[in-house]
């Protein structure tokens, strides 16, 4: 095979591969980027609760926490993939009756593993965050904004919880 043939076939090895990647289904339910988000059944995670303020509180007086309680709304089952920080100072910990998993924290700082748990139709389960308010040291004063990620399988948006603080030593 002649160089000029060679790289005919190698550019076209590459363009067909990426049509075959931009046709594939873009989640693990089977559906396409084509196809309506009424074909599938899904559950819809949500909390009564998507912020809290801890108010004012002190670097010395040590890490702080909250829980906030979540559930499937939806029809379908919610199948949870991944729980995530915004920071290296919280952590998450995903709690459904005996089952715990976590604490999860900030993708790059440590390993992010995947949860693999789901919540039927009205099911509950709840995060436990830990606000270690000292983490930052000195730069870590005055008012901060934390976001916890739940991802749930075949959806690219995660859903959102917050918490705010202000941090004084």
């Amino acid at each position: 095979m002649n160089k000029k043939n060679f790289v005919f076939l190698v550019v076209g090895i590459v363009v067909l591969g990426v049509i075959g990647w931009i046709a594939w289904p873009d989640d693990k339910n089977g559906v396409t980027a084509g196809d309506s988000a009424d074909a599938v059944v899904q559950g819809a995670l949500d909390s009564d609760e998507k912020a809290y303020d801890f108010g004012t509180i002190s670097m010395a007086a040590g890490n702080v926490r909250h829980t906030f309680a979540i559930q499937n709304k939806g029809e379908g089952s919610v199948a949870i993939s991944k729980v995530f920080t915004s920071c290296m100072c919280t952590e998450a910990t995903f709690i459904r009756g005996d089952v715990r998993a976590g604490p999860f924290g900030m993708p790059g700082h440590g390993s992010v593993p995947s949860i693999n748990e789901s919540l039927a139709p009205g099911e509950k389960a709840e995060i436990e965050v830990v606000f270690d308010p000292a983490a930052h040291g000195p730069s870590g004063l005055g008012r901060v904004e934390r976001v916890i990620f739940i991802e749930k399988a075949g959806e690219r948006k995660p859903f959102e919880l917050r918490f705010v603080a202000t941090v004084t030593p």
